[in-house]
């Protein structure tokens, strides 16, 4: 994976040990069960998660519902000891990250 140079990524040191991926249509709504999310992490013995997702309309501007799940999933994921680093929303030509705006 190649980051931009203006990603919050850039010039980690870090590697990820596993990543999960959920790929539906664009034309679903989906719904995320924070208990889904720490089954998940704690499957994979995660100390820190980034959450990620795309906005198929192009635009990267967080919605309500975005910030609401980050500050859901940081309080929940935080109750087992497991970090919210990041949250990035990500188009064809942009990513928005959470981190780098001060929303984290």
């Amino acid at each position: 994976m190649q980051m931009a140079e203006h990603s919050p990524l850039t010039g980690w040191h870090q590697s990820a040990i596993r990543s999960a991926f959920w790929q539906v249509p664009a034309s679903l709504l989906i719904a995320v069960y924070p208990r889904e999310v720490v089954i998940e992490a704690l499957a994979r013995n995660a100390a820190a998660v980034i959450l990620c997702h795309n906005h198929p309309s192009g635009s990267t501007t967080p919605s309500r519902a975005d910030e609401a799940l980050t500050a859901t999933l940081k309080q929940t994921l935080a109750l087992v000891d497991v970090r919210v680093l990041d949250h990035l929303i990500v188009t064809p030509g942009e990513v928005f990250s959470f981190a780098a705006h001060g929303l984290m």
